[in-house]
């Protein structure tokens, strides 16, 4: 796949330019919260657009200006109906076009254009006889929307039938963001299949010969990421239930087990790994999702900061040696 990685080297297209401008944001926000005291910006609106749930609970009253534009936390599930809904069609349409060589609606072909889809180019700029990349490239696209997909689909389960939501808040420009982000991110899989205008290179039934380690690779540490954040999940709503799986009451606790004995928000680490995986099965070298990986890196570790910073402030007797987001590191 040298070949690709190259080419995909060559243009900050769109797309990449829009990962890199929230990853930095997100980031620079990370490294103010860090900043002494006195450097942080006063406005409310600011600090309010950064936290949600617990975190923005805490500390001093909100204003009602920023009150005022609250949307529940539990709406959360919201995100990955759409998410199940857009990316199964997209999975949908990609199935057809690299089985039965269906080509692309009109419409999403105009999309992945304007986004700057790098791949348009590729299939007249390899020769015939080096092929193989763009067929494992392919079945890197159509694994890793699979992965979104199921990924998308578990925490819909999670929010319905695990998850025991408060009477938390988020900002309604947080919840809008959490609406677009998943159409964004499928779209982002999507740009990266090997394309010629409409049509994409077709695997037919030569879908296993295209399989290398780091598709095997990616898998596993997809479904391992995915089964550890199943399990924090369930670890944080059973901290509002009896042994009987009633729930007793929204009050916080602190959590303990699986990767809770090591960092503070166990969850958004396995959400990292999961974003990871997706990575390693593109092969470890394709930037676009490398910034997709930054910037749920920084904004993970952004919530993190806040829910370490939550927990120690409330609870007394909490671990000393649990991080907020990596193990032993931070």
């Amino acid at each position: 796949m040298a070949g690709w990685a190259g080419f995909e080297l060559s243009a900050l297209n769109p797309l990449r330019t829009l990962w890199l401008a929230l990853a930095a944001a997100f980031l620079f926000a990370l490294l103010l919260q860090l900043a002494p005291a006195r450097l942080l910006p006063s406005c409310a609106l600011f600090q309010d657009l950064l936290r949600y749930g617990k975190t923005k609970q805490s500390g001093s009253r909100r204003p009602a200006v920023c009150r005022a534009f609250d949307v529940p936390k539990r709406y959360f599930s919201h995100f990955y109906v759409i998410s199940v809904v857009w990316n199964g069609s997209l999975l949908w349409l990609l199935s057809q076009s690299l089985f039965l060589g269906a080509p692309f609606p009109n419409w999403l072909s105009a999309l992945l254009r304007t986004l700057g889809a790098t791949q348009f180019q590729a299939l007249e700029m390899e020769s015939k006889a080096s092929r193989m990349p763009a067929a494992e490239l392919a079945l890197s696209a159509f694994l890793v929307l699979v992965f979104l997909w199921v990924h998308s689909l578990r925490r819909l389960f999670e929010c319905f039938y695990v998850s025991v939501f408060s009477n938390a808040a988020i900002h309604v420009v947080q919840y809008c963001f959490g609406l677009v982000y998943y159409v964004l991110v499928g779209l982002t899989v999507l740009s990266q299949v090997p394309m010629d205008d409409k049509n994409v290179y077709v695997l037919g039934k030569n879908l296993l010969i295209q399989a290398r380690w780091f598709h095997i690779l990616g898998m596993v540490m997809f479904f391992w990421s995915s089964a550890h954040q199943y399990k924090c999940h369930v670890i944080l709503s059973n901290l509002r239930r009896n042994k009987k799986g009633v729930v007793i009451h929204c009050q916080h606790r602190i959590p303990f087990g699986d990767w809770f004995e090591y960092v503070s928000s166990a969850n958004y680490l396995a959400e990292l790994m999961i974003y990871i995986s997706m990575a390693v099965t593109f092969g470890l070298h394709n930037l676009t999702w490398w910034l997709v990986v930054t910037y749920v890196f920084s904004s993970q570790a952004l919530s993190a900061f806040f829910n370490h910073k939550f927990y120690r402030s409330t609870f007394v007797s909490y671990p000393k040696h649990r991080k907020a987001f990596l193990p032993f590191l931070f």
